[in-house]
């Protein structure tokens, strides 16, 4: 059996490295995707082949994950819960085709992750597999029992690798646990479980990586442009940029006025409740002005539709749906409604505030003359407000003449 392993260097896929050789005599392909989280891939090759792995691919996923995933999210405005904006969600299906991708060219049997039984990321990966790989043999050791009694906890699995020689720097307790990408960096487990516990206390704050303190964050405010084609942002401060070196831009720009930090319980797909802190600095800022500038060239109705489907996406994309016909049309209906959605938004960064200050557009809605309070001559008749006002009434009226025991006044 060859055994493709979703790998990030970490504790638990060290341990699995060499678990899954053992349990299933197996050759073991670990991979690793590179969706913008830097540092962290520093080493793997040589941690990888020296815990057991026979072969070992680092795959730079980043301008992809930006073009095809992030700014798909960002037309949508799709947050979840009016909070998270989906940042571990949306790197997932991608890890999962690239994953199957990869064991497709090494002739693998089967898959395998070490997302935990408790979490999003097993029914995320496994829905993406199923959608695009359902011949391929899917291995999860946190549902088994063998591997779950063999490893109760972080000390049985320090313990396994000493005697394996697997070198793991890793303590029997660990504060929190983070997933980092180009879109955002979560914190959770350990001492954030507590719901009351404050992570923004001097003694607490270091935990944060892409963004200061807003208390510590410039006196001084930073003006950006942003400009928009078709719904996507390609150039910010007048200089034209792909999806990836956007995210790059804005995430330094909101990094250091202390923008995109969200504390948050949240409703998992598996059915429990739970804490996670989040910074998505660039994220942040982009849709801020993405919904600026659909506000100034998108009509009414399509805008207020698009928005009543806002919900059920972002649910999609956070339960792993995101190669399920219903996400598909939902973004088709999404993109098409983008066509107009072009122009420039000025954005003001303050102290972990966002302010909009200025907006233009070629596809401009807005009609200086119609909206003025001045007396401007223009296709609006006030007169005609007055039929339109009754007619609105109507069923007002009728009920108050056919039901007025009914209406509380």
């Amino acid at each position: 059996m060859k055994i493709v392993l979703a790998y990030s260097g970490g504790l638990d896929t060290s341990v699995l490295v060499r678990w899954l050789k053992d349990h299933y005599s197996a050759e073991v392909v670990t991979f690793a995707a590179d969706v913008g989280q830097e540092e962290e891939l520093e080493g793997l090759e040589e941690k990888a082949k020296a815990t057991g792995a026979s072969e070992h691919y680092t795959l730079d996923l980043v301008e992809e994950f930006a073009a095809d995933f992030i700014y798909p999210i960002m037309r949508a405005n799709a947050i979840y819960e009016g909070q998270y904006f989906l940042g571990t969600s949306i790197a997932r299906p991608l890890i999962g085709k690239a994953q199957i991708d990869l064991a497709r060219k090494v002739g693998a049997d089967a898959l395998a992750h070490g997302a935990t039984g408790k979490g999003n990321d097993q029914v995320r990966f496994e829905l993406s597999y199923a959608a695009l790989a359902p011949d391929l043999k899917t291995i999860s050791p946190w549902r088994m029992d063998v591997f779950r009694n063999a490893f109760p906890g972080r000390s049985e699995m320090i313990d396994y690798c000493a005697e394996h020689g697997i070198n793991v720097e890793a303590s029997a307790s660990k504060p929190y646990s983070m997933d980092r990408n180009l879109l955002h960096i979560s914190y959770e487990a350990g001492i954030l479980e507590d719901p009351w516990f404050d992570p923004t206390t001097p003694d607490n704050k270091d935990m944060y990586k892409l963004t200061v303190d807003p208390e510590d964050a410039p006196n001084e405010a930073r003006y950006v442009d942003l400009e928009f084609e078709k719904g996507d942002c390609v150039a910010v401060d007048g200089q034209s940029m792909n999806p990836a070196q956007v995210l790059k831009t804005l995430n330094a720009l909101a990094g250091k006025h202390g923008i995109g930090r969200v504390d948050i319980v949240e409703n998992r797909f598996v059915g429990m409740k739970s804490r996670g802190v989040y910074e998505t600095p660039g994220g942040t800022i982009l849709m801020m002005g993405h919904k600026q500038i659909e506000s100034l060239t998108m009509d009414r109705d399509l805008e207020h539709l698009r928005d009543g489907l806002i919900p059920k996406y972002a649910e999609l994309v956070y339960n792993g749906f995101w190669y399920a016909p219903e996400r598909e049309a939902l973004q088709a209906l999404i993109d098409d409604s983008q066509k107009s959605v072009a122009g420039t938004v000025r954005l003001k960064l303050y102290k972990g505030n966002i302010t909009t200050v200025g907006r233009k557009s070629p596809y401009s809605l807005y009609d200086e003359d119609v909206a003025s309070m001045e007396g401007v001559q223009s296709d609006y008749n006030p007169d005609d407000a007055t039929g339109f006002i009754r007619i609105q009434g109507l069923r007002l009226r009728a009920r108050f003449g056919a039901q007025k025991g009914f209406i509380k006044q």
